[in-house]
């Protein structure tokens, strides 16, 4: 079976599972998304690897992972998501240390959060794609017919459309404001909060 690399696309607040997160994979050489369900644990860690300028007060547990296996110079060369059972990803982190290959079974989320952190690439198989891939549709159907995918799709981007009008509130504060409104996001160890406040405040210069 062929491997089919991926790319983070985005986080979205889930409105179909209270208190989850859907992590939008995007293949490198195809239009396909890999829409995957998280917690907001893992939600955060996934975007606090992403938005490199954010430092947490204390390591989260993945941060926890990277300076423990620093230690003992394990590297992660890659990440897998290798099945799909009942809408449940599973996947494999695949580890080096001494120049011996280890395989080691791990959440979907986690292995993403990990990788991020170790700057590993992600893979899947091309059936497991084929079987979830989607195409995010620009246009929702005019129709009546009911379109599974595209009712998720707009579940996912309605938060989307939420950041737009925080971002518009943004625009009525001062970057001393910003600066303070920042700085507790972080405080209270919400970091996508901290992730919007601070573009904002890069757009200013």
């Amino acid at each position: 079976m062929s491997l089919v690399r991926l790319n983070i696309k985005g986080i979205s607040y889930s409105q179909t599972q209270n208190g989850a997160y859907a992590l939008i994979l995007s293949e490198v050489d195809g239009e396909r998304k890999l829409p995957i369900v998280i917690g907001a644990f893992e939600a955060q860690s996934i975007a606090i690897a992403l938005e490199k300028e954010i430092k947490p007060p204390r390591p989260l547990t993945h941060d926890l992972f990277k300076n423990f296996a620093d230690r003992f110079d394990i590297i992660i060369k890659q990440v897998i998501i290798h099945k799909l059972v009942d809408g449940v990803f599973y996947s494999s982190i695949i580890c080096e240390r001494d120049k011996i290959e280890e395989i080691i079974d791990a959440r979907t989320s986690d292995a993403i959060a990990l990788a991020l952190r170790f700057q590993a690439p992600i893979f899947t198989y091309k059936n497991i794609l084929d079987q979830a891939g989607i195409y995010l549709k620009v246009n929702p159907k005019k129709d009546d017919e009911a379109d599974p995918e595209g009712l998720m799709i707009d579940d996912l981007v309605s938060e989307d459309i939420q950041m737009v009008q925080e971002e518009a509130n943004y625009k009525d504060l001062s970057s001393e404001e910003l600066s303070k409104m920042l700085n507790q996001a972080v405080v209270n160890e919400d970091y996508e909060l901290a992730a919007r406040i601070r573009d904002e405040i890069s757009k200013r210069g």
